[in-house]
């Protein structure tokens, strides 16, 4: 199989169902940001040593491959039968937040982001994660049926932040609190 078709020099792309699309359409952008995410997602798994958030992270890659999947679906009939979304993805993740929130101090302020490279790279895949929320709630916009993906990477942008903040004490870096000029 060839990597490079040239159908996509012309500035376009093809959904799943093969109808084209400008490569700048909105359904280009969401799926592009989230597949950004996942990619981001992998760079945070393959520098923990921990092996069940290895698992989770990976399971989180596998949610954004089905999230990308759904998103580069062409809005007419597919036939194609897709990964879905359930509400239980996103339930899962809120477990492991309370899980993780159990262990950390409580937070008094905001914290900035930083402290150690893992913990700036899990900031980083947070605000990723954020824009690809937007993406898919103005996708939502027009074609609104993407409830649970929206769900779930709200979710998920806030188990990054949990994560982050639990990375912060694994690894004894600072949390820096945020202290506002006034």
């Amino acid at each position: 199989m060839k990597i490079y078709t040239k159908k996509g020099d012309l500035g376009e792309t093809s959904l799943i169902g093969g109808k084209r699309v400008p490569k700048n359409d909105i359904k280009i952008e969401a799926y592009g940001t989230v597949d950004e995410l996942n990619s981001w997602i992998g760079l945070i798994r393959d520098q923990t040593t921990d092996t069940s958030q290895t698992t989770l992270l990976i399971e989180i890659q596998d949610r954004l491959f089905t999230i990308g999947s759904l998103l580069a679906k062409a809005d007419e009939a597919v036939k194609m039968k897709l990964p879905e979304i359930h509400h239980s993805d996103s339930e899962s993740l809120e477990a492991k937040i309370d899980e993780m929130n159990e262990e950390l101090p409580e937070m008094k302020s905001f914290v900035l982001p930083g402290g150690h490279p893992l913990v700036s790279q899990t900031h980083i895949a947070r605000c990723v994660c954020r824009r690809a929320e937007r993406l898919v709630v103005a996708l939502h916009q027009v074609t609104p049926n993407y409830e649970k993906e929206m769900q779930y990477l709200n979710r998920l942008s806030d188990f990054l932040f949990v994560l982050s903040r639990k990375l912060t004490k694994e690894l004894k870096a600072k949390e820096e609190p945020w202290k506002p000029r006034i």
